[in-house]
């Protein structure tokens, strides 16, 4: 087991690499009364297609999720959920497009409820009929989410910007593609991306690590599974694929999404450093402390639930802008307008060390959460990277790094808009 020790962050991290493939990482905190655990298999809403013994397979869109609402079944009939909260602990789970995650909070009975987590996230237990049973449910869930202006923008934002990767897979799916969901298929998909050395396992705690990898020993499949071959679409072009979408629901004003398409990074230490370079770009382009962001607040073209942020999955990267706005061809126009201008005429060296410094702390405190702890444990190992040595990756950052990476990614051809119309808009 190699400890590793992080004193600009006041963190201690344990590791062990199994036999079977498993990461674990452990934080210990022999201060605090509660622990945190989180078990997370790579595998999210983008990963239809892959590759077992030789055979492309394709699967369903929205099966990632399907499969983490059935895990929680047993084969006593009983539900996984329902035994962590017995014991007075917070239990969930959430898939996103390229992770699933199953975690719990609790004060008491941690080891119990460790072997729980363990057990039925390993063990899958699935029927026809409770499979039948399920698509009703997630169905339903589907629907509502469908109905959220807020959804519709993000999810049509992504199909405009990307004419291949299969982030433009929606999460839930449809109603018409889990309905394509048999007890088989989920079966197959657990065996193929449920294994140990496709997953990690985080705790933070008063806990002994080498009695977390015991455990884990002792419940997990002994043997290591090859690498998993998965399919992310035909080679994407720089350029978006629709630079304007608009649809009406029922809004009150119009709701803007906004997207810039750039180069994901590749995985490991350069896709860690574009991370938060791309986080300090947002806020110096249009976040709250941005001239951009007062001019068009002063201008009433946005309000402040106005956001500028940066994203990334394996194989593709975009910042993405959203709010309402009367006029959402003009924020647009201006977020254009003023990357050239930063591009060209460079950026206040007082505000770059203002934003750098706001990012730096929120981020560190952002530690405070264990869950966050394990979590951003859990992503970096995916990715192949060390999340806690952003101090030194915020050091190293210079004002000219910002402004390569706006004249870079802020154009106009990888630029996507989309704007939720109110009804009586429509003409």
């Amino acid at each position: 087991m190699v400890k590793h020790t992080y004193e600009q962050i006041g963190e201690t991290l344990y590791e062990e690499r199994l036999e079977n493939g498993l990461g674990v990482f452990v934080f210990p905190k022999p201060d605090f009364g509660k622990y945190y655990a989180f078990f997370a298999t790579r595998y999210g809403g983008m990963d239809t297609r892959f590759q077992v013994d030789g055979q492309w397979l394709d699967t369903p869109m929205g099966i990632a999720h399907y499969l983490e609402h059935k895990m929680f079944d047993t084969p006593d009939g009983g539900n996984a959920l329902q035994t962590l909260s017995a014991t007075g602990a917070s239990p969930n789970a959430f898939t996103s497009t390229a992770l699933t995650g199953y975690h719990f909070e609790c004060t008491d009975g941690f080891w119990d409820n460790l072997r729980t987590l363990l057990e039925f996230v390993s063990v899958p237990y699935f029927t026809k009929e409770s499979v039948e049973k399920e698509q009703g449910i997630i169905g339903q869930e589907i629907r509502m989410i469908e109905d959220q202006p807020g959804w519709q923008a993000y999810h049509l934002l992504l199909e405009a910007l990307y004419h291949h990767h299969p982030v433009r897979n929606s999460v839930a799916g449809s109603v018409e593609s889990i309905a394509q969901i048999t007890a088989e298929t989920l079966y197959q998909c657990h065996g193929a991306f449920y294994t140990p050395s496709n997953m990690v396992l985080c705790v933070a705690g008063n806990v002994d690590p080498a009695q977390v990898c015991a455990l884990a020993r002792e419940i997990l499949p002994q043997q290591a599974a090859p690498a998993i071959g998965r399919d992310c679409g035909a080679e994407e072009p720089h350029t978006v694929l629709r630079r304007e979408t608009s649809k009406t629901m029922a809004v009150s004003a119009p709701l803007l999404q906004l997207g810039i398409k750039g180069t994901a990074a590749p995985d490991g230490p350069a896709q860690l450093r574009q991370r938060f370079l791309g986080e300090l770009a947002c806020e110096a382009l249009a976040g709250s402390s941005s001239p951009l962001y007062r001019r068009l607040y002063d201008e009433g073209l946005i309000n402040s639930g106005f956001y500028l942020g940066y994203l990334d999955y394996p194989g593709c990267a975009f910042l993405m802008a959203g709010g309402e706005s009367r006029n959402p061809a003009a924020v647009r126009d201006a977020i254009l307008a003023e990357g050239e201008r930063i591009a060209r005429e460079g950026l206040d060296e007082g505000l770059f060390q203002r934003l750098k410094k706001a990012l730096y702390g929120a981020y560190v405190q952002s530690l405070n959460s264990f869950a966050n702890l394990c979590v951003e444990q859990a992503k970096g190992y995916f990715a192949g990277q060390d999340p806690w040595t952003f101090p030194a990756v915020y050091e190293a950052m210079e004002k000219k790094d910002v402004e390569e990476f706006l004249a870079q990614w802020v154009r106009p051809e990888q630029t996507a808009l989309v704007v939720i119309r109110p009804e009586e808009e429509k003409a």
